[in-house]
């Protein structure tokens, strides 16, 4: 048997999938508007600029202590009842299609992100797969997020997972595939036959053009709903749980990346990281987008005073 895994955020669908999650548990009182502000600058930052192993063990460290207490079963709900709310329309077309094309070979297909179980398993279900890998947190007796993460899908530990999967399912990984656009996932993608860099950052387009890997482009946005349809509620399984209390994790991100003018972007990731906030209107716009500007070493342009009319 064989397999094709798929990297969830910018290679599935067109956002962070955490990111896009951050208004409905701010409405439902979970997060404060400030911690909210800062959690999208945060996991945006990230998300087109960038973040090493190190940076990233700091920071889930810093945020742990911020989910403590969140109630689990709360936060499914939420995700539950906003799913199309937020993630309409940014799946990408082609990864749709590569989906049910390896489904149609009889591969099995699996979803591997580092986002919480709450918010990949009803977006795995939503796409059809068979299996979804996240991370997956602590609990109290509770129900009650205890602030201690038990496995954090992320760089090497997905490889790993992956593995451990192929020798319970029977898959050939030599004969498997992997996407992704993040070097933090060259391993996930080393360890099957068939690696493909998907609308790679430029780490991971140095890598690939290194070793020969595949590159492909997702550039076209559907309307998730039009595209597969909403499925009732499904097999999909879950290899590893995951904290949904995450999509706070950028306040913390932000004080770690803020204080690092090393990281830089690209214009293109600027520039996108502008179009995914532009929504937010203009307080998000001096909170965010300009903060994230001056850390990626592009301080916004100054905007002129306008002229009143004579």
């Amino acid at each position: 048997m064989e397999a094709a895994f798929f990297d969830l955020d910018k290679t599935v669908i067109a956002k962070a999938s955490m990111v896009a999650f951050g208004r409905p548990l701010y409405r439902a009182g979970l997060l404060n508007r400030w911690l909210l502000l800062r959690a999208l600058y945060g996991q945006l930052v990230y998300l087109y600029l960038g973040a090493d192993a190190e940076r990233m063990a700091r920071m889930r460290t810093k945020v742990l202590a911020l989910t403590a207490g969140w109630d689990q079963a709360h936060v499914r709900d939420i995700v539950a009842e906003t799913l199309e709310e937020v993630i309409e329309p940014i799946v990408f077309d082609e990864a749709v299609e590569l989906i049910r094309g390896h489904q149609a070979a009889g591969r099995r297909v699996y979803i591997i992100s580092a986002s919480p179980e709450e918010i990949v398993l009803p977006l795995a279900r939503y796409l059809g797969v068979d299996e979804a890998i996240a991370t997956r947190a602590h609990l109290d007796a509770h129900g009650r997020y205890t602030g201690e993460v038990a496995f954090y899908a992320y760089g090497p530990a997905k490889a790993e997972r992956m593995r451990e999967v192929a020798a319970a399912r029977g898959i050939d990984l030599d004969g498997s595939y992997a996407y992704s656009d993040s070097v933090t996932d060259e391993p996930m993608l080393a360890v099957v036959g068939h690696p493909v860099a998907v609308n790679p950052d430029r780490d991971l387009a140095k890598v690939a053009a290194e070793r020969g890997w595949e590159v492909r482009w997702f550039t076209h946005k559907v309307p998730l709903r039009e595209r597969v349809g909403m499925p009732p509620p499904g097999p999909t399984a879950m290899v590893g749980g995951g904290l949904a209390a995450t999509a706070a994790a950028g306040a913390a991100t932000w004080w770690w990346l803020h204080r690092d003018r090393s990281v830089r972007g690209t214009a293109h990731q600027v520039g996108a990281l502008a179009r995914t906030v532009a929504e937010w209107g203009e307080p998000v716009r001096r909170a965010v987008v300009e903060p994230t500007l001056r850390a990626a070493g592009r301080p916004p342009a100054r905007r002129r005073p306008r002229r009143g009319r004579r």
